[in-house]
């Protein structure tokens, strides 16, 4: 039997940034290594798209576009870059409307995209049929994926091979496509239903119709679905190149090459060149703090179905914020989210709902605050999720939300809906004081909204974590950091170069003689004296946006200011009717819950 040659995509630049470092890397830093593996024999990256669009102006402070542009500069003409796009949310975290969805795939074929590869994460095909048409339209190529997970052990409810080869049938008959993915975020798909799942895939596609596989590492297994994929007929899987492979991430591209040795299968590369490449490339990375949950594979995972990209994100969320204690209760608690949640596929962002539930129910008590994207996806507002959600938590979320389910198309309700499409965009920047309305900028503001406005205006700030250097002999100092304990949890603090550096993230600071005025408040709550009524953060987040500025006249219930936690964004409202007397934030600021925020009187 002759050899079969495996086709490979490269994912490091994209979900394996995404895995490891929370998307978190600048373009200036890697694109070395991207020139160096194309040196070495690579053709097809996966290149953006999905929450690294989003990263580069929360993190990064850079334009995804000018990164598109600058990525398909260094490969050449020829080579197949790849974006992720999430069906109708596309690069956004949540729905879009038409007009967005087609604007999204002109700008990225405009900024030097072959292909995007096209899912979502409810396995809705509804979502996948406008949006595989605008790519098509835009003289893209389509890959449509099928998305696939295990569910927690005693968990029944789709994924499995007849449920996903119900979803295939139905995208071969509503779908304009050119290659299939089945794509398995949190890599905890069985083996056996990997192949039984392409081999079905294989029956109802044909010969020649291109199957791709997508997986991580994160529950130890990806290797061997790889194997379990060509060996059922798959063309094609995705793989990673060290320091961003295995654990979180996918798996090696030199491991995959080992693995597959003395077998039918082979890749047609040089291996020497791609060990060359592999070492630019990790030095190229190696002043970026490596969180160590992503180098290791994790049995948690396939109780609790947490993709790689979205974990390691979550966990640099959660160290921002200072909560990584409560990390190993998040993940125990997402095990029961996605048995009531209706088993959407734990990938971008029915993942980051269900890690988002998770939290608000560790941090506030069970279901006591209903996430708004968990919400809504079990009232329906984003597709139909492929088992019926607990009737339970719909009627808690419709309490809550104040929304009845539906089964509606999101996209009919987001063409109506007035705070979304290019005219409310372009509000925006108009509110903000931004004259260039391109189509770049209004898409970066209805796909990012405040954060994208902030970067357009200049007020971004950089989020990236760097390691520390040690003094020039080898040996770290002591006399510049110090353990801070506040409320039971410690952080080590480390001042170097006028920065207080905590976690591996910079902060500016001061140090005053003595306690200026206010400043015993500003981490906690004291009541405030007269008819004074202090407003806190239930949270810690970072503060987003003030809406009810000093002088306001405000209700019982009025929104005051807006901040953002875990990707959530939580309006702190008004406890009292009256005057907001003082705002004790701005925009940019970190808070800690319990933090006086505001006073109204």
């Amino acid at each position: 039997m002759a050899k079969k040659e495996v086709k490979f995509m490269v994912t490091a630049f994209r979900d394996g940034f995404q895995s490891v470092y929370g998307a978190r890397v600048l373009s200036k830093d890697f694109m070395p290594a991207v020139e160096a593996f194309v040196k070495a024999g690579v053709k097809y990256f996966e290149s953006g798209g999905g929450a690294t669009f989003q990263s580069a102006f929360f993190y990064n402070n850079e334009n995804a576009f000018d990164v598109m542009d600058t990525f398909r500069k260094t490969v050449g003409p020829d080579v197949n870059l790849q974006t992720l796009a999430r069906g109708v949310n596309v690069v956004g975290l949540e729905s879009q409307p038409r007009d967005m969805i087609k604007l999204h795939a002109q700008l990225f074929k405009k900024h030097g995209i072959t292909t995007i590869r096209n899912f979502d994460a409810l396995n809705d095909v509804n979502n996948l049929i406008y949006s595989g048409q605008c790519i098509k339209e835009a003289g893209l190529k389509h890959q449509v994926c099928v998305t696939m997970m295990a569910l927690p052990p005693g968990c029944e409810g789709a994924h499995d091979a007849e449920f996903y080869g119900k979803v295939l049938t139905q995208i071969k008959d509503k779908v304009d496509f050119d290659s299939v993915c089945f794509k398995d975020a949190s890599g905890t798909t069985t083996p056996q239903v990997v192949y039984d799942t392409i081999k079905e895939a294989r029956k109802i596609l044909g010969k020649d119709v291109h199957i791709q596989m997508h997986s991580h590492e994160t529950a130890g297994i990806g290797a061997i679905q790889y194997k379990a994929a060509l060996d059922a007929g798959a063309d094609c899987i995705d793989v990673s190149l060290a320091p961003v492979s295995g654990g979180t991430c996918s798996t090696d591209l030199i491991v995959m090459w080992h693995a597959l040795r003395g077998t039918d299968f082979y890749f047609d590369i040089d291996i020497d060149k791609i060990r060359e490449a592999e070492e630019v490339f990790k030095e190229c990375m190696k002043d970026y703090f490596l969180p160590p949950e992503s180098r290791t594979v994790e049995p948690m995972i396939p109780f609790a179905p947490m993709p790689g990209g979205a974990l390691t994100a979550n966990t640099q969320m959660m160290r921002d914020i200072n909560v990584m204690n409560r990390f190993p209760e998040v993940i125990k608690a997402m095990t029961e989210v996605v048995k009531k949640g209706g088993f959407g596929t734990s990938v971008t962002p029915v993942s980051q709902f269900y890690f988002q539930q998770a939290f608000n129910n560790v941090m506030q008590g069970d279901w006591k605050k209903i996430a708004d994207g968990y919400g809504k996806m079990v009232l329906g507002y984003f597709g139909k999720t492929p088992s019926t959600p607990d009737p339970e938590i719909v009627k808690i979320a419709s309490e809550q939300l104040g929304l009845q389910p539906t089964t509606e198309l999101a996209m009919d309700i987001d063409d109506r809906n007035p705070k979304k499409g290019r005219k409310a965009a372009e509000q925006a920047l108009k509110d903000a004081g931004i004259t260039d309305l391109s189509d770049e900028n209004v898409f970066i503001a209805a796909a990012c909204k405040e954060k994208g406005i902030q970067f357009l205006k200049g007020e971004a700030k950089l989020g990236i974590r760097k390691n520390t250097p040690a003094s020039s002999d080898g040996v770290k100092a002591t006399s510049n950091e110090v353990t801070v304990t506040v409320g039971g949890s410690s952080y080590g603090v480390k001042i170097e170069n006028g920065k207080a550096i905590v976690d591996g993230v910079s902060y500016d600071y001061t140090i005053k003689d003595g306690i200026v005025a206010g400043a015993a408040q500003s981490a906690a709550a004291p009541a405030s004296s007269g008819s004074a009524t202090p407003i806190t953060a239930g949270l810690p987040g970072t503060v987003l946006k003030i809406l009810a500025p000093v002088g306001t006249q405000v209700q019982d219930g009025t929104t005051i200011l807006i901040v953002e936690a875990m990707k959530m964004e939580v309006e702190i409202k008004s406890s009292a009717s009256g005057v907001v007397k003082e705002v004790k934030v701005k925009p940019g600021d970190a808070v800690v819950a319990g933090q006086e925020l505001a006073i109204v009187g």
